[in-house]
Protein backbone atom coordinates (compact mmCIF):
# COMPACT_ATOMS: atom_id res chain seq x y z
CA UNK A 1 0.00 0.00 0.00
CA UNK A 2 2.80 2.28 0.88
CA UNK A 3 4.36 1.62 -2.29
CA UNK A 4 1.59 2.68 -4.28
CA UNK A 5 1.45 6.15 -2.26
CA UNK A 6 4.85 6.73 -2.01
CA UNK A 7 7.36 4.39 -3.71
CA UNK A 8 5.65 4.28 -7.17
CA UNK A 9 6.10 8.35 -7.04
CA UNK A 10 9.62 8.79 -6.07
CA UNK A 11 10.99 6.58 -8.62
CA UNK A 12 9.25 8.32 -11.29
CA UNK A 13 9.68 11.75 -9.68
CA UNK A 14 10.66 12.25 -6.23
CA UNK A 15 10.94 16.26 -6.34
CA UNK A 16 6.74 16.46 -6.69
CA UNK A 17 5.52 18.07 -3.79
CA UNK A 18 3.41 15.40 -1.77
CA UNK A 19 2.32 17.16 1.04
CA UNK A 20 1.73 21.30 1.99
CA UNK A 21 1.70 21.61 5.79
CA UNK A 22 -0.66 24.71 6.54
CA UNK A 23 0.83 25.04 9.87
CA UNK A 24 -1.29 27.57 12.45
CA UNK A 25 0.85 30.20 12.11
CA UNK A 26 -0.44 32.34 9.32
CA UNK A 27 1.95 32.00 6.04
CA UNK A 28 4.32 29.56 7.41
CA UNK A 29 3.06 26.63 4.76
CA UNK A 30 6.25 23.96 4.53
CA UNK A 31 6.15 21.63 1.26
CA UNK A 32 7.06 18.23 1.66
CA UNK A 33 8.41 16.39 -1.89
CA UNK A 34 7.38 12.68 -2.27
CA UNK A 35 11.01 11.34 -1.25
CA UNK A 36 11.15 13.52 1.87
CA UNK A 37 7.77 11.74 3.06
CA UNK A 38 9.29 8.67 1.85
CA UNK A 39 12.37 9.16 3.96
CA UNK A 40 10.37 10.42 7.10
CA UNK A 41 7.59 7.73 6.46
CA UNK A 42 11.04 4.75 6.64
CA UNK A 43 12.58 6.39 9.51
CA UNK A 44 9.61 6.35 11.90
CA UNK A 45 9.04 2.73 10.52
CA UNK A 46 12.58 1.60 11.73
CA UNK A 47 11.86 3.09 14.92
CA UNK A 48 8.52 1.61 15.80
CA UNK A 49 10.05 -1.92 14.76
CA UNK A 50 13.12 -0.98 16.69
CA UNK A 51 11.01 -1.16 19.55
CA UNK A 52 8.99 -4.20 18.91
CA UNK A 53 6.09 -2.77 16.81
CA UNK A 54 5.36 -5.53 13.84
CA UNK A 55 3.12 -6.80 11.83
CA UNK A 56 -0.80 -7.04 12.64
CA UNK A 57 0.07 -4.95 16.26
CA UNK A 58 -2.21 -2.13 17.02
CA UNK A 59 -0.98 1.85 17.17
CA UNK A 60 -2.85 5.08 18.71
CA UNK A 61 -1.84 8.04 16.85
CA UNK A 62 -3.10 11.35 18.74
CA UNK A 63 -2.07 14.23 16.62
CA UNK A 64 -2.78 16.88 14.88
CA UNK A 65 -2.54 17.30 11.08
CA UNK A 66 1.08 17.49 9.93
CA UNK A 67 3.26 15.87 7.61
CA UNK A 68 4.91 13.50 10.91
CA UNK A 69 1.21 12.22 11.68
CA UNK A 70 0.71 11.33 8.05
CA UNK A 71 4.11 9.71 8.02
CA UNK A 72 2.90 7.89 11.37
CA UNK A 73 -0.15 6.47 9.48
CA UNK A 74 1.61 5.63 6.55
CA UNK A 75 4.80 4.05 8.44
CA UNK A 76 2.21 1.70 10.59
CA UNK A 77 1.12 0.86 7.08
CA UNK A 78 4.47 0.02 5.97
CA UNK A 79 5.02 -2.66 8.92
CA UNK A 80 1.96 -4.20 8.29
CA UNK A 81 0.77 -2.60 12.40
CA UNK A 82 -2.37 -1.15 12.21
CA UNK A 83 -3.38 2.32 12.94
CA UNK A 84 -6.31 4.09 14.93
CA UNK A 85 -6.14 7.43 14.41
CA UNK A 86 -7.73 9.58 17.34
CA UNK A 87 -9.24 13.18 16.70
CA UNK A 88 -6.83 15.27 18.92
CA UNK A 89 -10.41 17.18 20.41
CA UNK A 90 -10.96 13.86 21.89
CA UNK A 91 -10.54 13.59 25.95
CA UNK A 92 -8.45 11.48 28.25
CA UNK A 93 -11.60 9.49 28.35
CA UNK A 94 -12.31 8.53 24.72
CA UNK A 95 -8.63 8.08 24.14
CA UNK A 96 -8.19 5.07 26.75
CA UNK A 97 -11.32 3.60 25.75
CA UNK A 98 -10.53 3.92 21.85
CA UNK A 99 -6.76 2.61 22.84
CA UNK A 100 -8.06 0.02 25.49
CA UNK A 101 -11.12 -1.94 22.76
CA UNK A 102 -8.46 -1.65 19.47
CA UNK A 103 -6.07 -3.08 22.08
CA UNK A 104 -2.78 -0.46 20.97
CA UNK A 105 0.85 -1.53 22.16
CA UNK A 106 1.63 2.19 21.27
CA UNK A 107 0.93 5.59 21.13
CA UNK A 108 2.07 8.20 18.62
CA UNK A 109 1.61 11.80 20.04
CA UNK A 110 2.99 15.59 20.16
CA UNK A 111 4.22 17.51 23.65
CA UNK A 112 1.75 19.71 22.24
CA UNK A 113 -0.96 21.43 19.46
CA UNK A 114 -1.22 24.29 18.16
CA UNK A 115 -4.53 25.19 17.05
CA UNK A 116 -6.12 29.14 16.56
CA UNK A 117 -3.72 30.09 18.28
CA UNK A 118 -4.28 28.18 21.08
CA UNK A 119 -1.96 25.70 22.73
CA UNK A 120 -3.58 22.14 22.95
CA UNK A 121 -2.15 19.45 25.75
CA UNK A 122 -1.39 16.25 23.80
CA UNK A 123 0.73 14.73 25.82
CA UNK A 124 -1.01 15.67 28.80
CA UNK A 125 -3.19 14.06 27.82
CA UNK A 126 -1.69 10.83 26.43
CA UNK A 127 -0.41 10.23 29.96
CA UNK A 128 -4.03 10.43 31.53
CA UNK A 129 -5.18 8.14 29.11
CA UNK A 130 -2.80 5.90 29.58
CA UNK A 131 -2.40 5.21 33.53
CA UNK A 132 -5.58 3.01 32.80
CA UNK A 133 -3.54 1.10 29.25
CA UNK A 134 -1.28 -1.41 30.85
CA UNK A 135 -1.33 -2.63 26.96
CA UNK A 136 0.67 0.18 26.49
CA UNK A 137 4.52 -0.35 26.05
CA UNK A 138 5.95 2.67 24.46
CA UNK A 139 4.50 6.94 23.72
CA UNK A 140 6.54 8.20 21.13
CA UNK A 141 6.55 11.80 21.27
CA UNK A 142 7.36 14.29 19.05
CA UNK A 143 7.83 18.11 19.30
CA UNK A 144 5.57 20.67 17.70
CA UNK A 145 6.56 23.29 20.16
CA UNK A 146 9.88 24.33 21.74
CA UNK A 147 7.74 23.49 25.36
CA UNK A 148 9.06 20.99 28.09
CA UNK A 149 6.66 18.38 28.74
CA UNK A 150 6.86 15.94 31.13
CA UNK A 151 8.92 12.91 30.12
CA UNK A 152 8.20 9.03 32.01
CA UNK A 153 9.15 5.64 31.27
CA UNK A 154 7.52 4.44 28.39
CA UNK A 155 8.37 7.70 26.35
CA UNK A 156 10.69 7.35 23.51
CA UNK A 157 11.48 11.42 21.65
CA UNK A 158 10.71 10.42 18.64
CA UNK A 159 12.38 12.34 16.28
CA UNK A 160 15.72 12.01 18.19
CA UNK A 161 15.12 8.54 17.15
CA UNK A 162 14.09 9.14 13.83
CA UNK A 163 17.39 10.92 13.42
CA UNK A 164 19.64 7.45 14.20
CA UNK A 165 17.32 5.03 12.50
CA UNK A 166 17.83 3.72 8.59
CA UNK A 167 15.81 5.87 5.46
CA UNK A 168 15.18 2.36 3.90
CA UNK A 169 12.75 0.40 5.25
CA UNK A 170 11.62 -2.80 3.12
CA UNK A 171 7.62 -3.00 3.25
CA UNK A 172 5.85 -5.74 4.65
CA UNK A 173 3.50 -7.75 2.11
CA UNK A 174 0.35 -7.67 2.68
CA UNK A 175 -3.07 -9.66 1.44
CA UNK A 176 -5.48 -7.47 0.36
CA UNK A 177 -7.91 -8.50 3.04
CA UNK A 178 -5.16 -7.46 5.78
CA UNK A 179 -6.36 -4.71 8.26
CA UNK A 180 -5.35 -1.28 7.38
CA UNK A 181 -6.87 0.73 10.03
CA UNK A 182 -9.41 1.32 12.37
CA UNK A 183 -11.32 4.66 12.84
CA UNK A 184 -13.96 4.88 15.73
CA UNK A 185 -17.30 6.45 14.97
CA UNK A 186 -20.38 6.91 17.07
CA UNK A 187 -23.75 4.63 16.66
CA UNK A 188 -27.19 4.65 18.28
CA UNK A 189 -25.84 2.71 21.48
CA UNK A 190 -23.34 4.27 23.99
CA UNK A 191 -20.41 2.97 22.87
CA UNK A 192 -17.83 4.21 19.61
CA UNK A 193 -17.54 1.23 17.46
CA UNK A 194 -14.39 0.80 15.54
CA UNK A 195 -14.58 0.37 12.05
CA UNK A 196 -11.97 -1.82 10.41
CA UNK A 197 -10.92 -0.88 6.35
CA UNK A 198 -8.95 -3.47 4.80
CA UNK A 199 -5.68 -2.90 2.14
CA UNK A 200 -6.60 -3.06 -1.35
CA UNK A 201 -10.25 -2.44 -1.96
CA UNK A 202 -10.08 0.61 0.44
CA UNK A 203 -6.95 2.23 -1.25
CA UNK A 204 -8.45 1.76 -5.30
CA UNK A 205 -11.57 3.14 -3.99
CA UNK A 206 -10.36 6.43 -2.55
CA UNK A 207 -8.46 6.55 -5.28
CA UNK A 208 -10.74 6.40 -8.03
CA UNK A 209 -13.16 8.89 -5.96
CA UNK A 210 -10.66 11.35 -5.48
CA UNK A 211 -9.42 11.37 -9.12
CA UNK A 212 -13.47 11.20 -10.74
CA UNK A 213 -15.40 13.03 -8.17
CA UNK A 214 -13.22 15.74 -8.04
CA UNK A 215 -11.82 15.86 -11.64
CA UNK A 216 -8.19 15.74 -10.35
CA UNK A 217 -5.09 16.47 -12.85
CA UNK A 218 -1.47 15.78 -12.63
CA UNK A 219 -0.38 19.00 -11.27
CA UNK A 220 -3.25 20.26 -8.92
CA UNK A 221 -2.86 21.10 -5.36
CA UNK A 222 -5.83 19.37 -3.63
CA UNK A 223 -7.29 21.16 -0.55
CA UNK A 224 -9.14 19.18 1.87
CA UNK A 225 -9.42 20.97 4.87
CA UNK A 226 -10.33 18.29 6.86
CA UNK A 227 -8.19 16.52 10.30
CA UNK A 228 -6.78 12.90 10.07
CA UNK A 229 -8.78 12.10 12.90
CA UNK A 230 -12.22 11.71 10.74
CA UNK A 231 -12.59 9.50 7.60
CA UNK A 232 -12.70 12.70 5.72
CA UNK A 233 -9.05 13.18 6.21
CA UNK A 234 -7.67 9.42 6.01
CA UNK A 235 -9.32 9.04 2.54
CA UNK A 236 -8.72 12.63 0.77
CA UNK A 237 -6.09 14.37 2.95
CA UNK A 238 -3.80 10.85 2.76
CA UNK A 239 -4.58 7.41 0.92
CA UNK A 240 -6.74 8.92 -2.16
CA UNK A 241 -4.69 11.63 -3.04
CA UNK A 242 -1.06 10.49 -2.55
CA UNK A 243 -2.31 7.00 -4.11
CA UNK A 244 -2.77 9.78 -7.12
CA UNK A 245 0.19 10.95 -6.93
CA UNK A 246 -1.11 14.45 -5.51
CA UNK A 247 -0.18 17.08 -3.60
CA UNK A 248 -2.33 17.48 -0.85
CA UNK A 249 -2.54 20.21 1.66
CA UNK A 250 -2.38 19.79 5.29
CA UNK A 251 -4.20 22.19 7.29
CA UNK A 252 -3.59 22.63 10.96
CA UNK A 253 -5.45 26.02 11.70
CA UNK A 254 -9.31 26.83 11.77
CA UNK A 255 -11.61 28.86 9.39
CA UNK A 256 -11.77 32.33 11.43
CA UNK A 257 -7.92 32.35 12.53
CA UNK A 258 -6.63 34.94 12.47
CA UNK A 259 -9.71 36.00 10.61
CA UNK A 260 -12.50 34.54 8.63
CA UNK A 261 -10.48 35.49 5.47
CA UNK A 262 -8.04 32.72 6.66
CA UNK A 263 -9.58 29.57 4.31
CA UNK A 264 -9.30 31.88 1.15
CA UNK A 265 -5.66 33.57 1.92
CA UNK A 266 -4.24 29.70 1.94
CA UNK A 267 -6.09 29.40 -1.73
CA UNK A 268 -4.95 32.41 -2.78
CA UNK A 269 -1.14 31.75 -1.42
CA UNK A 270 -0.86 27.67 -1.97
CA UNK A 271 -3.12 28.25 -5.17
CA UNK A 272 -5.24 25.56 -4.18
CA UNK A 273 -7.42 24.04 -7.28
CA UNK A 274 -9.59 21.82 -5.32
CA UNK A 275 -11.20 23.03 -1.88
CA UNK A 276 -13.31 20.08 0.20
CA UNK A 277 -14.62 21.03 3.68
CA UNK A 278 -17.51 20.91 5.70
CA UNK A 279 -20.81 22.61 5.57
CA UNK A 280 -20.42 24.04 9.08
CA UNK A 281 -17.40 25.98 8.71
CA UNK A 282 -19.23 27.82 5.47
CA UNK A 283 -22.12 28.57 8.31
CA UNK A 284 -20.10 30.15 9.93
CA UNK A 285 -17.89 31.62 7.66
CA UNK A 286 -20.99 33.12 5.69
CA UNK A 287 -22.32 35.48 8.88
CA UNK A 288 -18.94 37.17 8.63
CA UNK A 289 -19.81 38.84 4.94
CA UNK A 290 -18.58 38.11 1.49
CA UNK A 291 -15.29 41.15 2.40
CA UNK A 292 -13.48 38.21 3.62
CA UNK A 293 -13.88 36.05 0.53
CA UNK A 294 -13.36 38.76 -2.08
CA UNK A 295 -10.22 40.66 -0.33
CA UNK A 296 -8.46 37.30 -1.68
CA UNK A 297 -7.68 36.02 -5.04
CA UNK A 298 -9.40 32.75 -6.16
CA UNK A 299 -8.95 32.46 -9.71
CA UNK A 300 -7.14 28.66 -9.07
CA UNK A 301 -10.47 27.32 -7.81
CA UNK A 302 -12.24 24.91 -10.36
CA UNK A 303 -13.85 22.33 -8.03
CA UNK A 304 -15.20 22.92 -4.70
CA UNK A 305 -16.60 19.91 -1.99
CA UNK A 306 -19.12 19.88 0.96
CA UNK A 307 -18.47 16.81 3.23
CA UNK A 308 -19.76 15.58 6.29
CA UNK A 309 -23.29 16.31 6.63
CA UNK A 310 -26.18 17.65 4.51
CA UNK A 311 -25.25 21.08 3.15
CA UNK A 312 -28.26 23.53 3.43
CA UNK A 313 -29.79 25.49 0.44
CA UNK A 314 -28.10 29.10 1.79
CA UNK A 315 -24.65 27.54 2.60
CA UNK A 316 -24.69 25.81 -0.96
CA UNK A 317 -25.51 29.14 -2.90
CA UNK A 318 -22.77 31.29 -0.77
CA UNK A 319 -20.00 28.79 -1.59
CA UNK A 320 -21.22 28.79 -5.01
CA UNK A 321 -21.56 32.33 -5.96
CA UNK A 322 -19.51 34.10 -3.29
CA UNK A 323 -16.48 31.88 -3.03
CA UNK A 324 -16.64 29.92 -6.32
CA UNK A 325 -17.82 32.93 -8.10
CA UNK A 326 -20.12 30.29 -10.02
CA UNK A 327 -17.94 29.48 -11.68
CA UNK A 328 -16.77 26.30 -10.04
CA UNK A 329 -18.20 22.93 -9.77
CA UNK A 330 -19.51 22.07 -6.43
CA UNK A 331 -20.00 18.44 -5.62
CA UNK A 332 -22.08 18.05 -2.51
CA UNK A 333 -20.50 14.25 -1.19
CA UNK A 334 -22.33 11.50 0.59
CA UNK A 335 -20.68 8.94 2.49
CA UNK A 336 -19.73 7.78 5.60
CA UNK A 337 -16.97 6.16 7.90
CA UNK A 338 -18.18 2.80 7.08
CA UNK A 339 -18.19 3.56 3.30
CA UNK A 340 -14.48 4.25 3.20
CA UNK A 341 -15.13 6.91 0.52
CA UNK A 342 -17.66 9.12 -1.55
CA UNK A 343 -21.03 7.05 -2.40
CA UNK A 344 -23.20 9.76 -4.07
CA UNK A 345 -22.09 12.84 -5.74
CA UNK A 346 -23.28 15.10 -8.88
CA UNK A 347 -20.11 14.07 -10.45
CA UNK A 348 -18.49 11.98 -12.14
CA UNK A 349 -20.87 12.45 -14.64
CA UNK A 350 -21.80 13.44 -18.59
CA UNK A 351 -19.71 16.46 -19.43
CA UNK A 352 -21.82 19.92 -17.81
CA UNK A 353 -24.60 17.63 -16.80
CA UNK A 354 -27.06 19.34 -14.65
CA UNK A 355 -26.26 20.11 -10.58
CA UNK A 356 -28.86 20.69 -8.53
CA UNK A 357 -28.13 22.66 -5.51
CA UNK A 358 -27.65 21.10 -1.68
CA UNK A 359 -28.04 17.40 -3.64
CA UNK A 360 -25.96 14.59 -3.57
CA UNK A 361 -27.65 13.28 -7.15
CA UNK A 362 -25.24 10.51 -8.68
CA UNK A 363 -24.64 7.36 -6.79
CA UNK A 364 -20.66 6.47 -8.02
CA UNK A 365 -18.90 3.59 -10.62
CA UNK A 366 -20.91 0.18 -8.34
CA UNK A 367 -22.79 1.92 -5.70
CA UNK A 368 -26.53 0.74 -6.51
CA UNK A 369 -28.61 3.08 -3.66
CA UNK A 370 -31.77 1.51 -2.98
CA UNK A 371 -35.06 3.06 -1.09
CA UNK A 372 -36.42 1.11 1.61
CA UNK A 373 -40.11 0.75 2.84
CA UNK A 374 -41.48 0.20 6.65
CA UNK A 375 -41.97 -3.33 6.09
CA UNK A 376 -38.27 -3.68 4.52
CA UNK A 377 -39.83 -3.76 0.73
CA UNK A 378 -37.85 -1.90 -1.90
CA UNK A 379 -39.45 1.30 -3.19
CA UNK A 380 -39.93 1.30 -6.96
CA UNK A 381 -40.34 4.20 -8.94
CA UNK A 382 -39.13 8.41 -8.69
CA UNK A 383 -40.45 11.27 -6.24
CA UNK A 384 -40.37 8.49 -3.49
CA UNK A 385 -38.78 8.65 0.25
CA UNK A 386 -37.38 5.68 2.10
CA UNK A 387 -34.42 4.40 3.89
CA UNK A 388 -30.97 4.44 2.51
CA UNK A 389 -29.76 1.29 1.55
CA UNK A 390 -26.99 -0.14 -1.04
CA UNK A 391 -27.59 -2.98 -3.02
CA UNK A 392 -24.86 -4.72 -3.59
CA UNK A 393 -20.97 -4.49 -1.92
CA UNK A 394 -18.39 -1.67 -3.13
CA UNK A 395 -14.79 -1.87 -2.15
CA UNK A 396 -14.08 0.17 -0.06
CA UNK A 397 -17.02 -0.79 2.38
CA UNK A 398 -15.82 -1.72 6.22
CA UNK A 399 -15.26 -5.11 7.01
CA UNK A 400 -16.19 -5.55 10.47
CA UNK A 401 -16.37 -4.08 13.97
CA UNK A 402 -13.35 -4.41 15.48
CA UNK A 403 -13.79 -7.17 18.27
CA UNK A 404 -17.59 -7.64 17.98
CA UNK A 405 -19.02 -8.67 14.18
CA UNK A 406 -22.05 -9.44 15.36
CA UNK A 407 -22.58 -5.73 16.14
CA UNK A 408 -21.32 -5.09 12.18
CA UNK A 409 -23.70 -7.45 11.58
CA UNK A 410 -26.55 -6.20 13.52
CA UNK A 411 -25.58 -2.67 12.83
CA UNK A 412 -25.82 -2.86 9.04
CA UNK A 413 -26.68 -5.76 7.21
CA UNK A 414 -29.93 -6.64 9.81
CA UNK A 415 -32.54 -3.99 9.36
CA UNK A 416 -32.83 -5.07 5.40
CA UNK A 417 -31.83 -8.59 4.93
CA UNK A 418 -29.72 -8.70 1.78
CA UNK A 419 -28.28 -4.41 2.36
CA UNK A 420 -25.91 -2.29 3.78
CA UNK A 421 -28.37 -0.15 5.65
CA UNK A 422 -27.06 3.29 6.27
CA UNK A 423 -28.69 5.01 8.81
CA UNK A 424 -29.93 7.63 7.24
CA UNK A 425 -32.95 8.37 5.00
CA UNK A 426 -33.30 9.83 1.86
CA UNK A 427 -35.48 11.22 -1.20
CA UNK A 428 -35.52 10.01 -4.78
CA UNK A 429 -36.27 12.87 -7.26
CA UNK A 430 -38.93 12.67 -9.99
CA UNK A 431 -35.89 12.37 -12.22
CA UNK A 432 -34.04 9.81 -9.91
CA UNK A 433 -31.39 11.39 -8.04
CA UNK A 434 -31.16 11.28 -4.48
CA UNK A 435 -31.32 13.43 -1.82
CA UNK A 436 -30.16 12.39 1.69
CA UNK A 437 -32.43 14.09 4.28
CA UNK A 438 -30.92 12.98 7.95
CA UNK A 439 -30.58 10.29 10.17
CA UNK A 440 -33.72 7.54 11.10
CA UNK A 441 -31.94 6.71 14.22
CA UNK A 442 -30.94 8.71 17.39
CA UNK A 443 -27.39 9.88 15.94
CA UNK A 444 -26.66 13.43 15.88
CA UNK A 445 -24.51 15.77 13.78
CA UNK A 446 -22.72 18.55 15.43
CA UNK A 447 -20.67 20.44 13.03
CA UNK A 448 -20.33 17.82 10.38
CA UNK A 449 -19.15 15.50 13.86
CA UNK A 450 -21.48 12.20 13.96
CA UNK A 451 -22.45 11.63 17.87
CA UNK A 452 -25.15 8.89 19.42
CA UNK A 453 -27.36 10.74 21.47
CA UNK A 454 -27.09 7.93 24.22
CA UNK A 455 -23.27 8.67 24.06
CA UNK A 456 -24.27 12.09 25.98
CA UNK A 457 -26.62 10.56 28.17
CA UNK A 458 -24.78 7.83 29.41
CA UNK A 459 -21.93 10.41 30.62
CA UNK A 460 -24.32 12.51 31.91
CA UNK A 461 -25.81 9.86 33.84
CA UNK A 462 -22.37 9.59 36.44
CA UNK A 463 -23.50 13.12 37.51
CA UNK A 464 -25.09 11.53 41.13
CA UNK A 465 -27.44 13.79 41.30
CA UNK A 466 -29.38 13.02 37.73
CA UNK A 467 -31.07 9.89 37.67
CA UNK A 468 -32.53 10.41 34.45
CA UNK A 469 -31.19 11.54 31.30
CA UNK A 470 -32.79 12.53 27.16
CA UNK A 471 -30.54 14.07 24.48
CA UNK A 472 -32.33 14.82 21.26
CA UNK A 473 -30.62 16.83 18.25
CA UNK A 474 -32.65 20.07 17.08
CA UNK A 475 -31.46 22.66 14.23
CA UNK A 476 -28.60 24.86 15.01
CA UNK A 477 -27.83 27.54 12.51
CA UNK A 478 -24.09 27.25 12.62
CA UNK A 479 -23.52 23.43 13.60
CA UNK A 480 -26.64 22.18 11.79
CA UNK A 481 -27.70 20.07 14.72
CA UNK A 482 -27.00 20.95 18.53
CA UNK A 483 -28.03 18.69 21.39
CA UNK A 484 -30.45 19.33 24.13
CA UNK A 485 -30.74 18.01 27.27
CA UNK A 486 -33.82 17.23 29.06
CA UNK A 487 -32.28 16.00 32.92
CA UNK A 488 -34.11 15.14 36.24
CA UNK A 489 -32.97 15.92 39.14
CA UNK A 490 -33.29 14.09 42.37
CA UNK A 491 -36.23 15.53 45.13
CA UNK A 492 -33.55 17.24 46.96
CA UNK A 493 -31.26 19.01 44.60
CA UNK A 494 -31.05 22.79 45.02
CA UNK A 495 -28.08 24.12 43.12
CA UNK A 496 -29.49 23.64 39.30
CA UNK A 497 -27.25 25.71 37.87
CA UNK A 498 -24.79 24.08 39.54
CA UNK A 499 -25.71 20.87 38.56
CA UNK A 500 -25.85 21.83 34.57
CA UNK A 501 -22.14 23.27 34.77
CA UNK A 502 -20.95 20.31 36.27
CA UNK A 503 -22.48 18.26 33.76
CA UNK A 504 -21.21 19.93 30.77
CA UNK A 505 -17.80 19.41 32.26
CA UNK A 506 -18.49 15.83 32.74
CA UNK A 507 -19.28 15.90 28.92
CA UNK A 508 -16.02 17.48 27.97
CA UNK A 509 -13.79 15.15 30.18
CA UNK A 510 -15.99 12.17 28.80
CA UNK A 511 -16.34 12.63 25.33
CA UNK A 512 -14.98 16.05 24.07
CA UNK A 513 -15.74 19.95 24.13
CA UNK A 514 -17.97 19.29 20.88
CA UNK A 515 -20.73 17.14 22.19
CA UNK A 516 -21.65 19.31 25.06
CA UNK A 517 -25.31 20.46 25.01
CA UNK A 518 -26.05 23.66 24.21
CA UNK A 519 -29.12 23.41 25.87
CA UNK A 520 -30.13 21.31 29.60
CA UNK A 521 -33.75 21.83 30.67
CA UNK A 522 -34.82 20.32 34.09
CA UNK A 523 -38.04 18.44 33.96
CA UNK A 524 -40.16 16.88 37.24
CA UNK A 525 -40.43 13.05 34.28
CA UNK A 526 -39.50 11.81 30.98
CA UNK A 527 -42.12 11.16 28.30
CA UNK A 528 -42.31 7.17 28.73
CA UNK A 529 -44.15 4.44 27.29
CA UNK A 530 -46.19 1.67 29.15
CA UNK A 531 -42.59 -0.67 28.94
CA UNK A 532 -40.50 2.21 30.16
CA UNK A 533 -39.09 3.60 26.55
CA UNK A 534 -38.56 7.32 26.46
CA UNK A 535 -40.07 8.74 23.65
CA UNK A 536 -37.51 11.07 22.04
CA UNK A 537 -40.10 11.89 19.35
CA UNK A 538 -41.97 14.07 21.72
CA UNK A 539 -39.19 16.08 23.06
CA UNK A 540 -37.87 16.98 19.33
CA UNK A 541 -41.49 18.00 19.02
CA UNK A 542 -41.21 20.23 22.22
CA UNK A 543 -37.64 21.58 21.06
CA UNK A 544 -38.32 22.20 17.80
CA UNK A 545 -42.43 24.05 18.33
CA UNK A 546 -44.61 21.33 16.58
CA UNK A 547 -46.54 21.25 19.86
CA UNK A 548 -49.70 21.46 18.35
CA UNK A 549 -49.02 18.40 16.30
CA UNK A 550 -47.99 15.95 19.04
CA UNK A 551 -49.40 13.06 17.56
CA UNK A 552 -50.32 9.76 19.07
CA UNK A 553 -49.86 9.94 22.85
CA UNK A 554 -51.77 7.22 23.84
CA UNK A 555 -49.14 5.24 24.48
CA UNK A 556 -47.29 7.54 27.14
CA UNK A 557 -47.34 6.04 30.46
CA UNK A 558 -49.24 8.96 31.60
CA UNK A 559 -50.45 11.41 29.06
CA UNK A 560 -50.46 14.54 31.70
CA UNK A 561 -46.77 14.77 30.91
CA UNK A 562 -46.37 16.41 27.78
CA UNK A 563 -47.94 19.60 28.95
CA UNK A 564 -45.64 19.72 32.28
CA UNK A 565 -42.89 19.10 29.53
CA UNK A 566 -44.15 22.23 27.19
CA UNK A 567 -44.69 24.38 30.63
CA UNK A 568 -40.84 23.84 31.68
CA UNK A 569 -39.78 25.03 27.80
CA UNK A 570 -41.83 27.59 27.90
CA UNK A 571 -40.05 29.44 31.43
CA UNK A 572 -36.79 28.07 30.26
CA UNK A 573 -36.85 29.75 26.69
CA UNK A 574 -38.78 33.24 28.36
CA UNK A 575 -35.85 32.90 30.86
CA UNK A 576 -32.99 32.72 28.06
CA UNK A 577 -34.41 35.67 26.00
CA UNK A 578 -34.70 38.06 28.88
Amino acid sequence: LTVNCLDQHVEKSPNRVALIWERDEPGTAVHITYRELLDLTCRLANTLKKYGIQKGDKVAIYMSVSPLSVAAMLACARIGAVHTVVFAGFSAESLAGRIIDSECKAVITYNQGVRGGRIIELKMTVDEAVKNCPNVKHVFVAQRTDNKVQIGDRDVPLEEEMAKAASVCTPESMDSEDMLFMLYTSGSTGKPKGIVHTQAGYLLYTALTHKYVFDYQQGDVFGCVADIGWITGHSYVVYGPLCNGATSVLFESTPVYPDPGRYWEVVQRLKINQFYGAPTAIRLLLNYGEEWVKKYDRSSLKTLGSVGEPINNEAWQWFYHVVGEGRCTLVDTWWQTETGGICIAPRPSEDKAEIIPAMAMRPFFGIVPVLMDENGKVIEGNDVSGALCIAQPWPGMARTIYGDHQRFVDAYFKAYPGYYFTGDGAYRTKKGYYQITGRMDDVINISGHRLGTAEIEDAMADHPEVPETAVIGYPHKIKGEGAFAFIVLKEQTAHTDRVKEELKTIVASKIAKYAVPDHILVVKRLPKTRSGKIMRRLLRKVVTEQSSNMGDVTTLDDPSVVKEILDAYQKYKEKSSS
